[in-house]
């Protein structure tokens, strides 16, 4: 990074690049000789050569990714490509985060162009707090370069996380529709376990005159003896084994049927369907589990109970679409209350009624009730859902007359909120303080500098706000004798925390 006139941002540890570079060119020369000098193609080195100099080329394309801005625009070089972006055409730079498996957070630098569509940029790049500061330092460069020869949107950095507006939803419209898939695939098997269910229950016992090749739809017993048993662990399959190997030589049995079964058991085999189903023994029975007709029935009617919640997330993005990309969804939780409450009466109902509309009162009255209850809940997550605005929120403005805990957080430490202690703030019965409890008492209460304080503007969460802070919360943007502050609260909690710091002495801009 330079003076100011110019960015250039480059990997920020690139010597072990260099080293995967050097071995991938010991792993590919030796590829190469063990094919020109032997003539092998399939060899272990070979193969492994090939892998070694696979990983070099990642490191090689590591190493020569480049990203640099100055007065005309933003260029990026990577081995496969070069790109140049003037900041005319350029709307805003942002940050995007992604979460690695281990939790770590990962920052990326993209820029919107002024047709919506966005690029993301290779560098900077940032996945621990190390690297954090150079992360920061070079996209301040950036914006500030786009201040100065652009027009950018906004006036703040825009952060964008899977619980943004700006985020898409593809990727759970695409799961949805695969649950629902699911359900339908699932659903196609309840009339097949049907039938098989009825064909084995009316199923009776040969004839002595039928045909070996007419006994598959009736019952046939053989004799064996028992020779030994395995049983298996965990997922591994349990056996047992018959003497003489007759009438067969092993049987696949579940892991209690195998332990039933001692070495010198004379057991009856009964076939139906030329398939052993039945094992019956003087101390254990064994018999084959059937899928019975509710079985797939409730499985389909999960996955589309399932299908709701990323459906749910689709209608959330819907909702928002009118939202600024870096805002904060609410959260889809109330809906997916919803879709566990209807899953406790619906799936007992599709387990018991899978192919037949309930006709008796006591079932009509149970959906009757679970239907009534789920439309509830869907009414109550929709209202909950619902986005709020700040002014909305301020024709619930509420002055306390006594003194009552709210819950609030300022997200910076301050003297009065030192290292973030404070989980709420006491109003009512004395001046505005920070207290690290919902009260009784003011025991360790820290008074609010209200003479310090102006309100600038109250918005909705974003995405570069603190992530642990309720989806529903508003946040207030406050200037603290000229350092900027931000005090997060319930809506209706933060309209009336402000007035009254208004009423105390916080300052207010005009407009």
């Amino acid at each position: 990074m330079t003076d100011g006139r110019e960015v250039i941002c480059r990997p920020l540890q690139t010597r072990p690049l260099w080293v995967l570079v050097g071995l991938g060119a010991v792993g590919a020369g030796v590829a190469l000789v063990r094919v020109a000098y032997w003539g092998r193609l399939v060899d272990p080195w070979v193969f492994g050569g090939l892998l070694v100099a696979l990983v070099g080329f990642v490191g090689l394309y590591a190493a020569g990714v480049l990203v640099s801005a100055d007065a005309y625009g933003v260029y990026s070089r990577t081995l496969l490509r070069r790109r140049s972006l003037p900041w005319g055409d350029i709307a805003d730079v942002r940050v995007y985060l992604q979460y690695g498996r281990h939790g770590q957070v990962i920052r990326r630098v993209g820029v919107v162009l002024r047709d919506g569509r966005t690029r993301r940029l290779p560098l900077p790049f940032s996945v621990s707090s190390d690297d954090r500061p150079d992360f920061d330092a070079q996209l301040g460069a950036l914006r500030a370069l786009h201040r100065r020869h652009g027009g950018p949107e906004s006036d703040h950095v825009p952060v964008i996380s899977y619980r943004t507006a700006g985020r898409g939803s593809a990727v759970s419209l695409v799961l949805c529709a695969l649950l629902l898939a699911g359900a339908g695939l699932a659903a196609s098997f309840v009339p097949t376990a049907e039938s098989e269910g009825r064909a084995r229950a009316s199923a009776v016992p040969c004839a002595a005159a039928t045909p070996a090749a007419e006994r598959g739809d009736c019952l046939t017993t053989q004799s064996a003896v028992v020779a030994r048993t395995e049983v298996g662990r965990g997922k591994q399959r349990s056996w047992l084994y018959f003497a003489d190997g007759r009438p067969l030589e092993r049987l696949a049995v579940s892991q209690e049927g195998a332990e039933g079964f001692r070495p010198g058991d004379r057991v009856e085999l009964t076939v139906w369907r030329h398939q052993v189903r039945e094992v019956v023994g003087q101390h254990h029975v064994w018999r084959e589990h059937f899928t019975t007709v509710g079985e797939p029935a409730v499985l389909a009617a999960a996955l589309a109970l399932a299908a709701g919640y990323p459906g749910s997330r689709v209608l959330l993005h819907r909702r928002g679409r009118r939202l600024p990309d870096d805002e904060i969804l609410p959260s889809a939780l109330p809906f997916a209350g919803a879709l566990v409450g209807t899953a406790l009466w619906l799936l007992p109902l599709c387990y018991l009624h899978p192919m037949t509309p309930p006709a008796a009162p006591v079932t009509l009255a149970w959906v009757a009730a679970g239907s009534l209850g789920s439309l509830g809940l869907f009414t109550q997550a929709w209202r909950a859902t619902r986005i709020r605005t700040p002014q909305d929120a301020a024709a619930e403005r509420e002055f306390p007359d006594e003194e009552v805990f709210l819950a609030a957080r300022f997200l910076e430490s301050t003297d009065y909120n030192p290292y973030g202690f404070g989980t709420h703030i006491v109003l009512g019965a004395g001046p505005p303080a920070v207290t690290p409890h919902p009260g009784p008492g003011r025991f360790a209460a820290k008074r609010i500098p209200v003479e310090r304080l102006t309100v600038k503007a109250v918005r909705r969460l974003r995405g570069g706000d603190d992530e642990t802070v309720p989806r529903s919360w508003h946040i207030a943007e406050l200037d603290d004798g000229g350092r900027p502050v931000r005090l997060a609260a319930a809506p209706a909690d933060l309209t009336g925390i402000l007035g009254a710091l208004e009423a105390a002495g916080a300052g207010r801009p005009a407009g």
